[in-house]
C-alpha cells in the first residue's frame, strides 16, 4: 500500500508519501506556526517505519519552501532532491537560505531526466525503490538553460520546477511544480497517461496545462492547489474531474492493487464529476488508513483504466 498526502496549507504546496517500500518522500513544503504541530505529527506518523527519507524541492520560491529551515531541525533532511540551478533572490529568508545551504551540501541530488538513484527508481538486494521517475528537466535543453540563467539573476524560479512522475500499483501521481503555460509550450517531455495530476502553478490560468499535453496525459483526477483567488484559476473541470483544495482541505490518496481510495479532512466536501454525479464526503470519518492513523472522510475511488 501506498499514501500520499496533499496538505492544505494555504496559499501553498506541500506533500507527503508513504512508499509500498522502505521509502518516505516529501515534496515541497509550506509550514507555519499555525500548521506546524499537525503536520509534525503526520511526518511523524507515516514516516515512523521507513529508513530511507527523501526530501524533493521542486523550486526554491516561499510557498514550496517556507519552514524548511524547522522541518530539517525536527526530522533532520539527509537526502535533499533538486534541481541544480543557483538560484538568487530579493526576499533572503531563513528558508531560502537554508534551502541554498542543502542545495550545495553532499545531501543533495541533482534531479533531471532520466535520472537514477538507489532507491528513488532503482531496486537492490536489500530494497525496492519509491517508483518515482523525473520526466523534465532536459538539462540541454535551452529553454531550460534560459531558465537557469534568469533565476541566478533573481528572476522567477517557477520554471526550473520538474516534473515528477510516481508509479504505484498500477496508479500514476503526477507533479510539475509552478511550471508556467509560456514555457511548457516552448519544450518537448515524453508524457504518459496519468490518474491523478497535481495541476502546476495551483491550477492559475498563468500554468494551465497546453491541450496537447492534457490529450496526452488525459487524466483522471485533476488536484487544483490552494491560491488568494479563484479568479485567477483556470477551470479544468469543464473537461475533467477535479477536486479544489480550498475548499476540500487536507486530501489523502490510499493506492492499492490497481485502485486509489481518496480521502478529504473537510466532512462537507462534494464536487460534482464528469458523468453528472456528486461525490460527497462520507458523514462517518476514516480513524484509520491502511496501519497509518491519519483522520478524513472518504469521498470515492478511481481505478486504473
Amino acid at each position: 500500500m501506498t499514501i500520499i498526502k496533499s496538505f492544505s496549507v494555504g496559499n501553498g504546496d506541500m506533500f507527503a508519501i508513504r512508499h509500498h517500500s522502505d521509502n518516505f518522500t516529501i515534496i515541497d513544503c509550506c509550514i507555519c506556526d499555525d500548521n506546524r504541530k499537525q503536520i509534525f505529527n503526520d511526518i511523524k506518523i507515516m514516516s515512523y517505519d521507513k529508513t530511507i527519507h527523501r526530501f524533493i524541492s521542486t523550486h526554491p520560491d516561499k510557498d514550496h519552501i517556507m519552514g524548511l529551515k524547522s522541518l530539517d531541525e525536527r526530522f533532520k533532511i539527509l537526502n535533499f532532491y533538486c534541481v541544480k540551478n543557483k538560484a538568487e533572490k530579493e526576499d533572503y529568508d531563513q528558508d531560502f537560505e537554508h534551502y541554498c545551504k542543502l542545495r550545495d551540501s553532499k545531501k543533495a541530488f541533482y534531479i533531471k531526466k532520466n535520472c537514477k538513484r538507489h532507491w528513488m527508481n532503482l531496486d537492490s538486494n536489500e530494497r525496492k525503490s519509491a517508483g518515482i521517475k523525473i520526466l523534465w528537466p532536459d538539462v540541454d535543453d535551452q529553454a531550460f538553460i534560459s531558465e537557469l540563467e534568469k533565476v541566478k539573476n533573481k528572476e522567477s524560479p517557477n520554471n526550473i520546477s520538474p516534473i515528477i512522475l510516481l508509479e504505484a500499483h498500477g496508479i500514476n501521481f503526477m507533479w510539475m511544480g509552478d511550471l508556467e503555460t509560456k514555457f511548457m509550450e516552448k519544450i518537448y517531455v515524453d508524457l504518459p497517461k496519468v490518474n491523478v495530476l497535481f495541476a502546476p502553478h495551483h491550477g492559475r490560468k498563468s500554468g494551465k496545462i497546453p491541450e496537447e499535453w492534457l490529450e496526452k496525459l488525459n487524466p483522471t483526477l485533476i488536484i487544483i492547489g490552494e491560491g488568494p483567488s479563484n479568479n485567477l484559476f483556470y477551470d479544468y473541470a469543464k473537461n475533467f474531474n477535479t477536486i479544489t483544495q480550498n475548499t476540500a482541505g487536507n486530501i489523502t490518496f490510499e493506492v492499492e492493487d490497481n485502485e486509489c481510495k481518496i480521502y478529504v479532512s473537510n466532512e462537507n466536501y462534494s464536487t460534482k464529476i464528469l458523468n453528472g454525479d456528486i461525490l460527497k464526503a462520507n458523514e462517518q470519518p476514516t480513524q484509520q488508513i491502511g496501519n497509518i492513523s491519519l483522520n478524513g472522510y472518504y469521498l470515492g475511488m478511481i481505478s486504473r483504466n
